[in-house]
């Protein structure tokens, strides 16, 4: 019986690692197709000899020819370290990345995935958000590279469907966390661990009353497997996925000083601008389609990223 073949852009990343290995695990055949500019051969290593999982060295920028059933689009840089540092070419991935990927599937008639984000929404002025808030974003600003990108690359997908009638999934993810996190991408969760880790004070930016909802890695991926397999090919979204517990950035900084039993103290600086006060995702709509939740507490998935990034810190 011939496995189903799927693309995964991005696939060495640190979501894109762990959907990987959750498509193998379900017997599908899995192409990983990444640049390694943010994505790490080590979130793959353990895959590599497996004879159904493959990898190729390529940007999405440029059209890829391949044949595949699915495609799950996730390439692009995801943090603002990263994104920032090359901004024209973070608005590259996303739109271009999205035509060729596009392109690809209306070639093939797969259907295609688009992990889009939260940043859609800005710095939201309802609270929570639900699918149907447009959002408040700055398209100016420093954010805007990858918030427009996403913007854009949702508008081309949901285009595409109906100039072509392509079979798509759009899929809004809010902060995520888990093993294989970079250490160094400046996103909130690996930098308090880090610093914990190593001794350092912890850098909270603005008065910590800020407030984040932190998804745990397997919860997140779970919710874009049953989305992508749903057969109901007018439910395309865009859908949350994300943890609707909100915890202030102070009270993170302060759980992952008990779990790590660090002497850390918490250092507060300046706020980035258009740096978002609440981030909340409305789930509603996973819940009653999919009938998806996110199953791991904030304690229970934090401690398994302190190990993760403890095993990482000894090895270097």
């Amino acid at each position: 019986m011939m496995k189903n073949r799927v693309l995964v852009t991005g696939g060495s990343g640190f979501l894109g690692s762990h959907l990987c290995e959750r498509l193998l695990d379900m017997g599908r055949e899995v192409i990983c197709v990444d640049n390694f500019f943010t994505g790490s051969k080590s979130n793959i290593l353990h895959l590599l000899d497996n004879p159904f999982f493959e990898v190729i060295r390529h940007d999405v920028t440029f059209p890829l020819y391949v044949e595949v059933d699915e495609i799950y689009n996730l390439a692009c840089p995801a943090s603002p370290v990263h994104y920032q540092h090359d901004p024209v070419q973070t608005t590259k991935t996303s739109v271009h990345g999205a035509i060729n990927m596009l392109g690809l599937a209306k070639r093939l008639k797969a259907r295609i995935f688009q992990a889009s984000t939260s940043e859609v929404y800005g710095d939201p002025e309802v609270h929570p958000q639900t699918e149907n808030y447009w959002g408040n974003v700055n398209p100016i600003g420093l954010r805007s590279c990858y918030d427009e990108g996403k913007r854009c690359a949702e508008t081309l997908f949901f285009d595409y469907h109906r100039q072509h009638r392509l079979s798509i999934k759009v899929c809004r993810i809010f902060n995520t966390y888990g093993p294989r996190m970079a250490m160094n991408d400046g996103r909130v969760v690996s930098n308090f661990v880090v610093q914990a880790l190593k001794g350092e004070d912890i850098t909270v930016y603005g008065s910590g009353n800020q407030t984040r909802s932190f998804c745990y890695v397997d919860d997140l991926v779970d919710g874009m497997v049953r989305f992508m397999e749903d057969t109901d090919d007018e439910f395309i979204g865009p859908m949350n996925l994300g943890n609707p517990m909100e915890f202030t950035i102070r009270e993170l900084a302060e759980t992952v000083i008990e779990l790590t039993g660090s002497g850390s103290k918490i250092l507060f600086k300046p706020l980035p601008s258009d740096d978002p006060m609440q981030r909340k995702p409305d789930i509603t709509l996973a819940g009653e389609k999919l009938g998806w939740k996110p199953k791991t507490e904030l304690r229970a998935g934090l401690a398994r990223t302190i190990e993760y990034f403890e095993s990482e810190l000894q090895s270097m």
